[in-house]
């Protein structure tokens, strides 16, 4: 059952920067609030500090980089595992 458990979680983090993404994408509110903030800090600055915070929130390690997401508001993401 730990093995199974583990194998799940590791399959979710992978790409959940790419997730938190879509969904800041699918929800009105949240991207209005978005495009917000790149028109005042900048898109690199804001996505890259988006994923800072996805990172030490979740309290995951970096892992792949380079991964093709498959929202429209990142070019790349890297993928995340647990510690």
């Amino acid at each position: 059952m730990d093995k199974f458990l583990n194998k799940v979680f590791e399959k979710y983090f992978e790409n959940i920067t790419d997730k938190i993404f879509q969904f800041i994408q699918s929800d009105t509110e949240l991207m209005q609030d978005y495009l917000k903030l790149v028109e005042s800090k900048g898109r690199d600055t804001v996505n890259r500090n988006l994923g800072k915070k996805i990172k030490e929130k979740l309290g995951l390690d970096a892992g792949k980089s380079g991964n093709v997401p498959q929202g429209t508001l990142i070019q790349s993401y890297t993928e995340l595992k647990q510690k």
